[in-house]
């Protein structure tokens, strides 16, 4: 009876660093805690024994404490050119119940870094071979940012314009988790923005390989997959609060304050280059009654979701610096104390501060 067919994962990735940190990264206890996981999951015990069929395993976790476990036996270490071992979840694997795969590495000195390419084998089923493409995906982009001299700056990339409101979002939270990352300037369906969102709007996020587009899903992306402060409220009821005011910019305040407001005066297209003043006076009649409802939310403190900052201050607040830099925004919000007093706590947040855009 001929053996059953199985698949192959093939893999490659740069790493700015020696072939000989890399290739330790592998087999070092210490190293292989600090990456070898999924982004949003920590590893709770690493152990390998480094030479020809000694063993490693690994045990992972996930944020609500569910383990997963991997090892298998070193069968090549040829430091530090090359690094052959098996793989085997321990326990019940739905994807790969006993099963056991091998991985291949080679380290190739290329252009002052290490060009890491794997082939991981014998994959039952499709299904089993791409969870694993997207858990290397992710584990790659942690190994990267331990090795690479400039952190997780070399594995984050945030795709905007920093005077776009939803980019100032996306930044202030990159901010308040501490993650470093890299700014590269883009417009709005510039072929880079294309690449990454069908629909061409700004900010977009690559890590790595992996890309994610659309303001709140890069902000859920970095609070499940960094450590640092919650954006998320704890309660479900400030969740809710929180998922209703970022909904409400979306659909509401930006389109009022922002699309109908304050682009048409700093960028007009009325009549003779002027701003157009019946767009304008339309969205000054709506935006009383919004400001009023950010009003009684601030009443009750200095966030809008539960007692600490959340995605949905993120959101609201670049919008409403915009919006009292300008004459008439500037006479609405003088009537609005609450919205004043938490906006000039969050204002002093080295987060709002860093970001500031700078006039065109």
């Amino acid at each position: 009876m001929n053996a059953p067919e199985t698949l192959d994962l093939q893999l490659s990735r740069f790493i700015r660093a020696p072939r000989e940190k890399v290739f330790d990264a592998f087999v070092n206890e210490a190293l292989m805690s600090a990456w070898q996981c999924p982004r949003g999951m920590s590893v709770a015990s690493a152990r390998a024994d480094a030479r020809v069929d000694g063993p490693w395993r690994i045990e992972m976790r996930s944020r609500e404490g569910t383990r997963f476990v991997v090892g298998g036996h070193y069968k090549q270490l040829q430091r530090p050119e090359r690094l052959v071992y098996t793989w085997q979840w321990e326990g019940d694997s739905p994807r790969m119940p006993n099963v056991q795969t091998l991985i291949e590495i080679d380290f190739i000195a290329k252009d002052g870094g290490t060009e890491m390419r794997m082939r991981h084998s014998g994959f039952p089923a499709a299904a089993a071979r791409d969870a694993h493409s997207h858990g290397w995906s992710s584990c790659f982009n942690r190994l990267n940012d331990l090795l690479d001299p400039r952190g997780s700056a070399a594995t984050l990339t945030l795709l905007g314009d920093s005077r776009s409101s939803y980019t100032r979002t996306a930044r202030m939270g990159l901010a308040e988790k501490g993650i470093a990352y890299t700014l590269q300037p883009c417009a709005p369906h510039s072929p880079e923005i294309l690449a990454v969102h069908p629909f061409g709007k700004i900010p977009a996020l690559r890590d790595g390989e992996i890309e994610i587009w659309e303001t709140s899903a890069i902000l859920k992306y970095l609070d499940e997959s960094f450590d640092g402060p919650s954006l998320t409220p704890g309660r479900i009821s400030d969740r809710v609060t929180c998922e209703q005011w970022v909904s409400a910019v979306n659909a509401y305040l930006y389109d009022t304050m922002i699309r109908r407001y304050v682009l048409q005066v700093i960028f007009p297209k009325g009549e003779g280059g002027q701003p157009d003043r019946g767009v304008i006076d339309g969205a000054l009649k709506e935006m009383p009654a919004q400001l009023a409802a950010l009003e009684r939310a601030y009443r009750h403190g200095e966030f809008l979701a539960g007692t600490s900052l959340s995605f949905a201050d993120l959101f609201v607040a670049p919008i409403l610096a915009y919006v009292e830099a300008m004459p008439e925004g500037a006479r609405l919000l003088s009537d609005m104390p609450h919205i004043r007093r938490a906006q000039a706590i969050i204002r002093q947040r080295p987060s709002f501060t860093s970001t500031q855009p700078q006039r065109a």
